[in-house]
């Protein structure tokens, strides 16, 4: 038994992470400390001053544990990686897990590409970013294309040349050079990349040197229509280049300007970023615990939590109000950065007017959209909270959820769809196409599905990790936490029975109907579990449930058309070319064929009974 008077003695006087937990061993504060015995006590003491926040939190503490780590940056490091993976209740929480979108080009293939990308992963790949609007990424890689006529393509390459691999169409609109093709040495093609990245890294005056030469030397020559191609080249680059107004023309610091502002129970963090002198872009950020909080307990939780998960730091903070713990936080940040960083408090001159505009930013958000942002949350997290409550899962942020799509059992596909946080991760989605199953068996089908995804899953992390390289950045290595299927029991025992043979844990939760084919309840570890039809948590699975159809059904639609039609009717006894062309020609989809009665289908020209009736009892024999 946890007797809390006895353990606060036996706490170390040493720099560590607190840990608190409640009756049901769940997770609701992490805290750090420069002394242990001394940190963790304050909270038990009688006549303390803590903050009605605290206080409640402490009325729900059963046990303690602690992390004893050498310094207090360590500690502070510690405590940043356990808020982020527990998120504790009773923690200031940074609601918002924005990521910022940045340009990758595979330097480490031949004919190299150069491509959006959603994050930094640790390949070999050069990364340029992040940016603050995926429209901005998009604009100048659409540019680059225009200007130094790279591949945008996820073509392996070098690849010789045949029917099945033909130019595209940038190569016809002269925005690729067709290494596909092998029209670019690879010289050449280095030559290009060379200059985009040049470009890249801020080096704009050379290219629009170079391209208001060539647009005077066609303007001379009268080749009017060239000269206005460059001219539009020259004003989309001046487009890119031409960020928002400069906050210090003298002063090429980078620097974030960081400021708050406050309601009873969340706060929002504005921030600028300054790049090179220039406001590149604005965010801003929710918080939600903060009923107690001091601004400078906010800016500093802010500060921990951002900074931990933003791939890029600045060299320097400036903030509205200072902090308790600058220092060490300016020691960590500078360990994360590799070079001196620096929290600064303005008080005069343009960056103290940046910090109350950035003020001003926070309180307009703030008031305008306190009661949005309750309804995404409700919606979302709040929804996901719900259906972990009611099958009892302590860690629910991703589900995975599979569906298949046929015609008759032709053409089957399954559809695998994501959600994190309560929000479709769409990048995630993934599409297959039935191989091994032959007729209408959606177990069976649903069986290959699951075993072809986490097989996948399985080999690709091995292969990541004999390579030394992060196992989270494949493509089907990151596991849900809950897979949802759309059947009951049976669907549900496939997809555990497939987990059992790969010697994976990962939870299964079915959905069981009615007789309207409505969803009334869970089917959860062989119990039916009942539902509220009017809560968030229902309407977010619904959700799942209709996208997952919706994804399946698109994708299937893709594949089906004349050639499947074509492909299929040739199955068909006493179905010839004539035969085959009529009906195409008449119903101009496999579905409408199926469908069909004897009657109808024997007045197709052409066709008659026997051959109706042969039709008819292909589609149906296995219905």
């Amino acid at each position: 038994m946890f007797i809390i008077e006895d353990e606060l003695k036996k706490l170390p006087a040493k720099p560590g992470v607190y840990i608190m937990h409640d009756s049901k061993d769940d997770i609701i504060y992490v805290g750090k400390a420069k002394i242990l015995k001394n940190r963790v006590k304050q909270y038990f003491q009688n006549g303390r001053n803590l903050s009605p926040k605290i206080q409640r939190m402490v009325s729900f503490v059963a046990y303690f544990e602690y992390i004893v780590v050498d310094s207090e940056m360590e500690a502070l490091i510690l405590e940043c990686n356990l808020i982020k993976e527990h998120r504790p209740k009773f923690n200031t929480m940074l609601m918002d897990d924005k990521g910022y979108p940045y340009i990758r080009i595979s330097v480490q293939e031949p004919y190299p590409k150069v491509q959006f990308a959603h994050d930094k992963r640790k390949d070999k790949a050069r990364y340029f970013g992040p940016y603050t609007s995926a429209q901005s990424v998009k604009n100048t890689i659409e540019l680059l294309r225009k200007l130094y006529s790279i591949r945008t393509c996820n073509k392996k390459l070098p690849k010789p040349p045949g029917p099945d691999n033909q130019p595209c169409l940038y190569y016809h609109m002269k925005q690729c050079k067709a290494p596909c093709q092998g029209y670019i040495s690879e010289e050449e093609y280095g030559v290009s990349i060379d200059k985009v990245i040049d470009f890249l890294n801020g080096n704009h005056d050379a290219v629009l040197k170079e391209l208001i030469a060539k647009m005077k030397e066609a303007s001379e020559a009268m080749e009017f229509e060239t000269a206005a191609g460059y001219r539009d080249l020259i004003n989309d680059v001046r487009k890119i280049t031409q960020k928002q107004k400069a906050s210090d023309a003298d002063d090429a610091t980078d620097r974030d300007i960081i400021a708050y502002a406050k309601s009873e129970k969340e706060a929002v963090v504005q921030v600028f970023f300054i790049r090179e002198g220039k406001m590149l872009g604005r965010e801003h950020y929710y918080l939600k615990g903060v009923e107690s909080e001091s601004g400078t307990e906010i800016l500093a939780d802010f500060i921990k939590q951002y900074y931990a998960g933003t791939p890029y730091i600045p060299r320097e903070l400036l903030l509205c109000e200072p902090v308790e713990e600058d220092v060490l936080l300016a020691e960590w940040l500078t360990a994360k950065r590799g070079q001196k960083v620096y929290i600064k408090v303005p008080k005069i001159g343009t960056k103290e007017r940046l910090i109350e505009l950035a003020k001003k930013n926070a309180e307009i958000v703030l008031s305008q959209d306190s009661e949005k942002l309750e309804r995404e949350e409700a919606r979302t997290t709040g929804a996901l909270a719900g259906l972990a409550e009611w099958l009892g899962m302590e860690k629910l942020l991703r589900i995975e959820s599979y569906d298949i799509s046929n015609t008759s059992g032709f053409s089957s596909v399954g559809s695998m769809v994501v959600y994190e946080k309560g929000k479709p991760k769409r990048n995630d989605y993934r599409k297959f196409k039935i191989k091994s199953v032959q007729g209408p068996d959606d177990y069976a089908s649903m069986r290959e599905v699951l075993t072809r995804r986490f097989r996948h899953g399985i080999e690709e992390r091995k292969e990541l990790e004999d390579k030394g390289r992060d196992k989270e950045t494949g493509s089907f290595t990151r596991y849900p936490d809950l897979i949802l299927m759309d059947g009951g029991r049976g669907q549900v025992n496939i997809a555990l029975e497939v987990l059992q043979e790969l010697n994976l844990s990962i939870e299964v939760c079915g959905m069981v109907k009615d007789d309207h084919h409505r969803t009334r309840g869970l089917y959860y570890r062989n119990q039916e579990i009942p539902i509220e039809p009017h809560s968030e948590t229902f309407q977010l699975i619904t959700r799942i449930q209709d996208e997952t159809h919706r994804f399946a059904i698109e994708y299937h639609k893709s594949l089906r058309g004349k050639g499947q039609v074509h492909s299929v009717l040739d199955d068909i006894t006493g179905i010839g070319d004539t035969r085959r062309r009529a009906l195409m020609k008449h119903y101009m989809s496999l579905e409408s064929i199926r469908v069909a009665s004897i009657e109808e289908l024997s007045k197709i020209p052409g066709m008659n009974k026997a051959a109706a009736e042969s039709v008819h009892k292909f589609f149906h024999q296995e219905a």
